[in-house]
């Protein structure tokens, strides 16, 4: 069963086509959940027509209801002549202590000082936070003579699910496969898996951490237009995006209104995200509200006013880097865009998650998904409930790490664990391999924090943690490297033709090893990884059975083309490949192809031939005593558009994971 036909059968009604809310948006301020709540109504199935007519529908209650500010005198006007009208707008409400009543504004339609029933505040509590809940109200209009106030609140919905049954959705996770799961919420995150691999899934999810564990403190930076602060802005009703600017210590935590404490947004929201948190020209960063942070994210508790209070919002802190990562890497740090007062290893040191939002492709229209996924209304009451549930406690099953880390790395890792877990196996079934993945991303992130610690704050350099642990099941000891300081393999440089007097370069010292390549790192070619081993051989022989498509064609070229700059008598080489076909139909074209190679290479004085008998084994076997197992085949690089560096640089390719294997006859 196709994957948009499963999501169907075992959502029904709670599923909308991602790209919906786009058509129906428009210029309007309003988040996406919003409207998906109202598309979730008309628009959860998969018949066209019925989506048309619930697309009319949601368009018209948008056309009807919603308040677009340069109309609020207009929607005034139609409350009073009806004496009742429904909008949608976006409400705060604060507490008039004088009066003793609580008081509402309407965000769009200007009207403030509104009396609101306490009933509603009792029930939704976020009301009060400041930064105002998205709601369906309807407003009445009181005509008549000595009326103080002649706008009333008959009727208020926050839009947001009232209640989800949580076992149900956990049940649903058995009937799909771990990749067919993971791009299903990828869908429900609004982006087309098609154009990520597992790594960058992984990434993209990682965003959604905040939201599924308490006191969670996530950061990502990276190029703009990457998708760093969708989730946090237009996913959930139980998260609020702030500008990094505006930020102040009152509105945060506690702000006192004479002798009366009222709780900031971390009082009322699961996530508080800090958008733009990067250095702004003529912006004072308040250090009163920096100690107080420093001390809820590593405490969960804050003090202001006369009292202790404890919050369960997750922080994230979501900016654009000024440059490239090998630039930072190589010049300054991974935090060098943050503002300047937060770079200090008191408050870096509490960040369990570093996601490297630079691997993220910057975001094109075939970007969003059009497909189904879960009405974000729904999966942020999900991930609401979720909050509720702690695995951190079952990765000692599988793995121990290092006594080196510190308690603040251990409980990072852990963390991140639960709150993957939650996110991808929420029913709690897993294999060893499932876990271990998990474990090795939340390891990573870590170390992107501590690794930066060294360079910022000196005193971290004195107990330096190292970064590995021993799996429960066989002992093994694994070493855990952020993907941007993996290992790159250097070739050995060869002179062509020494010159005259020079003594030529030694030849390198070849041991049998295993090479094993992340997804997504960078800095690997063919020369690296094959030029030495085969520099001496006079015959070649490549088994791969992939060599039977354009690209994969054009990946054998580049392969030969290396031999024949790295070989010591490449006029002297005889190349021999065992590949195969998906059909009888392919053959005559793959001859044809093959043939022409034949005959350019034989102008270089290369000896090559060919057959279609591979088995799945793929390696290289040369010559001079050298087999290279290949885990991958040739087929090593991720696809990359036509117009960039990589066309003409395999180092400028990200790789698909792969493993290499080098051994002596």
């Amino acid at each position: 069963m196709a994957l948009q036909d499963k999501i169907l059968e075992s959502f029904i009604g709670k599923v909308v086509r991602k790209d919906l809310a786009f058509q129906v948006k428009g210029n309007l301020p309003v988040p996406t959940y919003v409207l998906e709540y109202l598309l979730g109504q008309y628009c959860a199935t998969n018949d066209e027509q019925l989506i048309e007519e619930g697309l009319e529908k949601t368009k018209n209650i948008i056309r009807t209801n919603y308040v677009h500010r340069a109309e609020a005198e207009e929607i005034k006007g139609k409350i009073r002549e009806a004496g009742r009208y429904r909008i949608i707008d976006k409400i705060s409400v604060t507490l008039n202590d004088k009066a003793d009543v609580y008081e509402a504004s309407f965000a769009n339609l200007t009207l403030v000082n509104i009396p609101i029933g306490s009933e509603y505040v009792r029930k939704n509590p976020k009301l009060l936070s400041g930064n105002g809940v998205w709601c369906i109200v309807d407003v009445g209009y009181i005509s008549g003579e000595d009326i103080k106030v002649r706008w009333e609140i008959q009727n208020l919905k926050p839009i947001q699910i009232s209640n989800i049954d949580l076992n149900e959705y956990i049940s649903k996770r058995k009937d799909f496969t771990t990749e067919e799961w993971i791009d299903f919420l990828v869908h429900t995150v609004g982006l087309n898996p098609d154009n990520l691999n597992r790594r960058e899934k992984f990434i993209v999810l990682s965003r959604l951490l905040p939201h599924v564990e308490n006191n969670y403190n996530f950061m990502e930076l990276g190029p703009k237009g990457t998708g760093k602060s969708h989730v946090f802005q237009e996913l959930s009703p139980y998260g609020v995006l702030v500008s990094g600017g505006d930020v102040t210590s009152a509105r945060l935590f506690v702000k006192m209104v004479g002798n009366k404490e009222i709780l900031g947004l971390v009082g009322y929201w699961d996530v508080v995200a800090w958008d733009e948190f990067e250095q702004q020209k003529g912006k004072q960063i308040d250090s009163v509200m920096i100690d107080t942070m420093q001390n809820y994210l590593a405490n969960k508790s804050f003090n202001r006013g006369k009292a202790t209070h404890e919050a369960t919002a997750s922080m994230s802190f979501v900016g654009n880097t000024k440059h490239t990562v090998p630039y930072m890497l190589k010049n300054s740090h991974l935090f060098e865009s943050i503002p300047v007062a937060f770079q200090k290893g008191a408050f870096l040191d509490r960040i369990h998650l570093y996601n490297p939002g630079w691997e993220i492709k910057m975001l094109k229209k075939d970007s969003f998904s059009k497909s189904y996924g879960l009405i974000t209304d729904y999966v942020a009451a999900v991930l609401h409930e979720l909050r509720k549930i702690d695995y951190s406690a079952d990765l000692k099953k599988y793995a121990t790490f290092s006594t080196t880390l510190s308690e603040r790395d251990h409980n990072a890792i852990r963390k991140t664990f639960s709150g993957l877990v939650k996110l991808l196996y929420p029913d709690g079934n897993y294999t060893e391999a499932e876990a271990l993945e998990i474990i090795d991303f939340a390891a990573e992130s870590r170390k992107r924090v501590k690794d930066q610690l060294y360079l910022i704050d000196e005193t971290f350099r004195a107990e330096p943690a190292v970064f590995e642990y021993t799996k429960t099941s066989n002992n093994e000891t694994v070493q855990v490297e952020t993907l941007e300081k993996a290992g790159i393999i250097t070739p050995a440089v060869q002179e062509a033709k020494p010159a005259e007097n020079v003594q030529p370069a030694p030849k390198p010292h070849l041991v049998a090893k295993t090479v094993e390549v992340r997804l997504n790192q960078t800095g690997i070619s063919y020369k690296t990884l094959f030029g030495d081993y085969l520099a001496s051989a006079h015959v070649i022989e490549i088994t791969d059975p992939f060599i039977r498509v354009s690209y994969q064609i054009y990946n054998f070229i580049d392969f030969i083309q290396m031999l024949k700059e790295t070989n010591e008598n490449p006029e002297e080489l005889k190349i021999i490949l065992h590949t195969a076909v998906d059909s009888d139909e392919q053959a005559p074209e793959l001859i044809d192809a093959f043939e022409g190679l034949q005959d350019d290479l034989a102008s270089y004085g290369i000896e090559f031939s060919f057959d279609f008998n591979a088995d799945h084994d793929r390696k290289i076997v040369a010559d001079n005593g050298w087999i290279i197992t290949l885990g991958r085949g040739l087929d090593i690089f991720e696809p990359f558009p036509k117009f960039t560096l990589s066309c003409v640089s395999q180092e400028n390719r990200r790789c698909r994971a792969f493993t290499v294997t080098y051994t002596m006859r």
